[in-house]
Parts: structure tokens; sequence; C-alpha cells
């Protein structure tokens, strides 16, 4: 005869014990229907009792409770949690089963509160779960054995008239459904047994604690799935950490709940049960049924011997026979777990306002440093820095500046006749300033582009959420930065003799030299954008660099007039700024465009609460348990 626990008990079992309980006797063959809250027993719906269930739900307030919920499914998959936070774990973990739970549960069980009764049977590895299921219905209908994990896919029962409810994808439709054992664990295998009465079914679930992560996952997926959980233990494994924090979810959800306590000694029965009924009602699972199951060989079915499994026989019987005691239990635990959402959703709007605030102050690491570059820019457009070097010798060389600078205070009115003379007839010097100046402003963006660049990186690598961002190519400016500085810095010298073209009209000065004097005075005009009156030039760059600024000045006052060159000046220069602005801006997208998921939903925590305040508001109008609250 096969042995049903570690030690072999005698072939016929003497009656379970008693389990003292809340200073109560309570037997297992009288067990209560209950809500597990410690709220009172869920009787049947009968005269002797004097319990009625709650009225039958207009289709209006089903509708509103089902958009409602509809509405907070769409909230939830909007809102991501990509940043590497402490909350951001927990939050995603949340987050999908809450999804979970509306698609697999809530949203099927509102819109059919009559559909049969799902019973999931769950448990820690090797704790009995498809012996018990196989005892109950009284065939071999799920597999069992001492290799772990022993179910590899969760096996459904069902009574034949009620097959067809489970055969479609109401409840748990990322199932699909199988007639016979599959090792895909993504498959429900559905089968019929008359050992199980209409109205329920009995649905074997992988071990909570199971050493295969899927296994795991679907256990807790199908406990939320659950109408009744069925919860199985042993004397051995009763105290394990996980299944009571399994049992403290469900309570929190509402889920009505019962216990098996499996495979104990019968020395040691009253013990164990005594402690175990304490841990409950530590948990406020006080109210929670309790059927103790001593250790005892198995018949030669494999299954419990009847006088052991005989008082939950009675106690699922009693349920199937009383449409009533179901719809109380569908109820409570429908009710239960939508006013589960709102707490559960809080933590969740929480962690994502958490996801937004610190996007946004990476963000602004991020802003800072190319706020900074474009500062550089607009210095360096005002501090003549730019006139230096090539620049400064190509100026010479376009205006013949020896002379020129030498004699530019009292000889003004002759060098303006010479410099127009240059501005409209001098083609070979003009390409070599013009060249010079594109040069000497790349080099600036490449410059202030890599070091924005370092400085971004740097500051995201302090921070545990920018650091998980970061790639290598963060560190330096874009590859292709030098092409499109130089792309940007030869537009906007295009546009600047567009300008001139169209300001110059019919300038004499600039129509005699046709070409020659428009690119002279563009070049004037870019010279002008490159200085300002705030430079002040040290040692021997005072003349010079005096020199270039009036030159370009008085070259400009020539052509187009005092109030032109000023006009010119800035309209150029506000062009060359905002195109340098858009070039550090794309620079910056390369970081912000990192966080850019957690932005795309403005007030993710203001979503989530209005959803889940709606639900609660339906949840409270359609009073599910007669008690609207």
């Amino acid at each position: 005869m096969t042995t049903h626990g570690d030690a072999v008990g005698p072939s016929a079992p003497p009656a379970v014990p008693a389990v003292t309980r809340n200073k109560e006797q309570v037997s297992p063959a009288r067990a209560d229907l209950s809500d597990g809250t410690g709220d009172g027993p869920v009787r049947p719906a009968n005269k002797e009792n004097g319990i009625t269930t709650a009225p039958v739900e207009p289709p209006a307030a089903v509708a509103r409770l089902t958009a409602a919920l509809t509405r907070l499914r769409a909230a939830l998959g909007t809102v991501a949690y990509p940043l590497t936070l402490p909350s951001a774990d927990e939050a995603r973990r949340v987050g999908a089963a809450l999804l979970a739970q509306l698609d697999d549960y809530l949203l099927p069980r509102l819109n059919r509160l009559d559909a049969p009764l799902l019973v999931v049977v769950g448990g820690s590895t090797g704790a009995g779960k498809s012996t018990l299921v196989n005892s109950l219905v009284q065939e071999p209908v799920t597999n069992a054995g001492v290799l772990r994990p022993t179910t590899r896919s969760p096996v459904l029962v069902a009574h034949p008239e009620n097959l067809g409810w489970f055969e479609q994808p109401h409840l748990l439709p990322g199932l699909i459904r199988t007639v016979k054992s599959s090792d895909d664990p993504n498959s429900l295998q559905v089968i019929g047994a008359r050992g199980i009465g209409p109205g329920l079914a009995l649905l074997d679930a992988p071990d909570v604690d199971s050493v295969v992560d899927h296994n795991r996952q679907l256990a807790a997926q199908l406990l939320a799935a659950a109408d009744l959980w069925l919860f199985v233990t042993t004397a051995a494994r009763y105290a394990d950490a996980v299944p009571w924090e399994l049992l403290k979810t469900a309570r929190l959800r509402g889920t009505v709940i019962a216990l098996v306590l499996d495979r104990v000694p019968l020395d040691a029965a009253a013990e164990i049960s005594a402690h175990l009924g304490e841990m409950l009602t530590e948990h406020d699972l006080g109210n929670a049924p309790l059927f103790v199951l001593p250790e005892t060989q198995l018949d030669t079915r494999g299954m419990l011997p009847d006088p052991v499994i005989q008082p939950m026989r009675q106690w699922f019987a009693q349920l199937s026979a009383d449409p009533g005691a179901r719809d109380a239990v569908a109820r409570q635990t429908l009710d239960g777990a939508l006013a589960a959402l709102a707490p559960a959703v809080e933590g969740l709007a929480e962690a994502a306002e958490d996801q937004t605030r610190t996007a946004q102050a990476l963000d602004e690491r991020v802003d800072t440093a190319y706020r900074t570059a474009k500062r550089t820019v607009r210095d360096g457009l005002q501090d003549g820095r730019l006139l230096r070097g090539e620049v400064l010798a190509r100026w010479q060389e376009f205006v013949g500046t020896g002379e020129f600078v030498r004699s530019l205070e009292s000889r003004v009115g002759q060098l303006r006749d010479r410099v127009i003379a240059a501005v409209t007839g001098r083609p070979g010097p003009s390409r070599s300033l013009r060249v010079a100046l594109e040069s000497q402003l790349v080099t600036l963006l490449r410059g202030v582009a890599t070091d924005a660049a370092e400085q971004a990186y740097a500051s995201w690598q302090a921070h545990p959420a920018g650091e998980t961002l970061l790639h290598g190519d963060l560190k330096s400016a874009s590859a292709d930065l030098p092409q499109r500085a130089d792309r940007l810095v030869r537009d906007w010298q295009q546009w600047v003799l567009d300008l001139v073209r169209r300001e110059a009209g019919d300038k004499r000065s600039v129509a005699r030299g046709a070409a020659y004097a428009v690119n002279g005075a563009g070049l004037a005009v870019m010279v002008a954008v490159f200085t300002s009156t705030a430079f002040i030039p040290t040692g021997l760059e005072v003349a010079v660099g005096a020199g270039t600024t009036v030159a370009a000045q008085k070259v400009l006052e020539a052509v187009f007039g005092d109030q032109a060159i000023r006009t010119l000046a800035t309209r150029a220069r506000t062009e060359l700024i905002g195109r340098v602005d858009e070039l550090l801006e794309a620079e910056a997208a390369r970081y912000t465009e990192r966080t850019a998921t957690v932005r795309r939903e403005a007030e993710p925590g203001t979503l989530l609460r209005q959803a889940a305040a709606t639900v609660e508001s339906a949840r409270k109008d359609i009073a599910l348990t007669g008690s609207g609250s």
C-alpha cells in the first residue's frame, strides 16, 4: 500500500482530531465557508441560516463598473517604470499582476457572476496538492509523484455540465486549453469528472515555491484568478515564509480561503494544529476553514482513504448543492479584489511619480551641461576669441591691414574707399577669410559639444538610474557632429550672403561689384557678429583687435549706413545662435530620449489615481456583498 507522508500510518486512520482555534473547538467536518478576513463565515443562503444573497445588479451598474475597470486597465498599460529605482521592480511586478488579474478574473467574473466557482488548489512543493485533487474527485485526473516540480502545467477539473465555460477562454484567457497533459507551461488541461459537483471546478496549480521561475509566477497568477483558494501545506512546511506571504496577499485581496494541513503525525496533531491556529489568527485568517489530514497510507489507487477525505468532500458537496453559497463566495472574493485595487494602484502612482521626478532630475543635469555649452558659444561671439589666429591673418590680408591699422584713426575717410574696393573686388582673399571663419566656428562648436557630452555623462554616471541608461557613445559628441557643424556654418554663411543681397538692393557700392561686393559685405557682417564692444584686448592685440572690430564696422557703415550695420549684425548673430542651439539640443536629445518613455504620459500618478477612484466609486454603487462598502 502506498504511503502518504514520510511515515507509514495505519490503514484505517482514527478520526481527525478537532482543531483549537479562537478558543473554540472547530471540527474540519463542520468547517464553515469563510471569507478569510475575520468578518465572519459566509454561509449558504437558505431558510435555516436566514442569510440571503445580494440582489441581482441592474445591467447599467455592471456596465459602469466594467467601463471603469477597462479605463483602469488602459491607464495601467500606459505607465512604465523603466528607470532603475528602488520602487521600480515592485511596481513592474504589481502592475503586471493587476493587468493579469483584470484579464484573468475581474472582468470575466464581473460579466458572469453566475459562472461556476473556481477553486484553485495551491501550496508548497510536495504538499500533496495533486493527490488531494484526485482524492476529492475520486479519479486520477492530475499526476502526482516524487519528482519535483510535479505539476508541469495546471489541470482544471470540472463537472461535465460546466466544461463549456472553462473550455472557452473566459477566465485565464492567456492559457491555451488542452484535453490532455502537456509540458507546455502556457497550457491549461481541462478535464470533466463527475466526482466534483456542478457549479464547481478544482484547479491544481504549480508549487508556489517552485524552483522554476515560471511555475512560481503561474501559481501566483492562478491564485489571483481564484474565487476560492484551497491552500495546502504540511506539518513540516506550514510555517514557511513564502506561503504566508501569499496568504497575506490573498487576505488583502479579500479572496475566500480554506486551508489544508496535510501529513500531520498523530502524536503531534494537537500541538501543530494549535500553533497553526495561532498563526492564522495573527494573520487575520482566524475564520478560514481548516482541514487537518493525518499522515496515512494511500489506497491502491494512490488516493487518500475515504475516512480522511470524506469531511472535505462533504464540504465541497454542500457548496456545490447551494447556489446561494457559491454566489456569496464569488461576490465576496470579487468585491475584495476590487477593493484591493485602490491601495495597489496608489503604490503604482507613487512609483510612477518617482520615475517622473527622477527623469526630470536627469534631464535637468543634461540641460545644465548643454546650457553651459550654449553660453560658451554666445561668449565666443562677443569676446573676440574667434577673430584671432588664422581668422585675423586672413582679415588683415583681405583689407590690407598693415597700413590700414596704422592709419585707422587719422585716415578713416581714405581707408573707407580702400575697404570698399577690397570688399567689391578681391575674390581670392575673401574665400580664404570665409574658410578661416568657418574653421574657427566649427572648432568652437566641436569643443563645446564634446565638453557638454562629457559633463552630462559624468552627471548621469553619478546617479543609479542614470548610470543604467548610459552607453559608451554618449561619453563624447555624436560621431557625425563635425559634418553637421560644418554644414551648419556653411548654411549660415550662405544665409548671411542672401541677407546682404536682399538688404543691399540698389546700393551702388555693392551693385558695382556684383557677387564680389555681396561676398565682401557678407564677410564684414560675419566679422561684426564675432565682435562686440565688450571685447577689451591686451598687449599687441589692442591695435589688431580694435582695428578688426572698427574695420568691420566701417565697411558696413560705408556700404549700408550706421543703422544697417547694427541691424544686420544682430540678425546674423540671432540666426547663428538659433542654429547652434538646435545643434546642441539635438546632441542633448541623445540623453533625454532615453528618459522619454517616462515623460510620454503626463502626470501618470494622477491618471492612475483617477482611474482607481472611478472603480472604487462604481464598486460601492454596485454593492456586491450588499453592504456598499
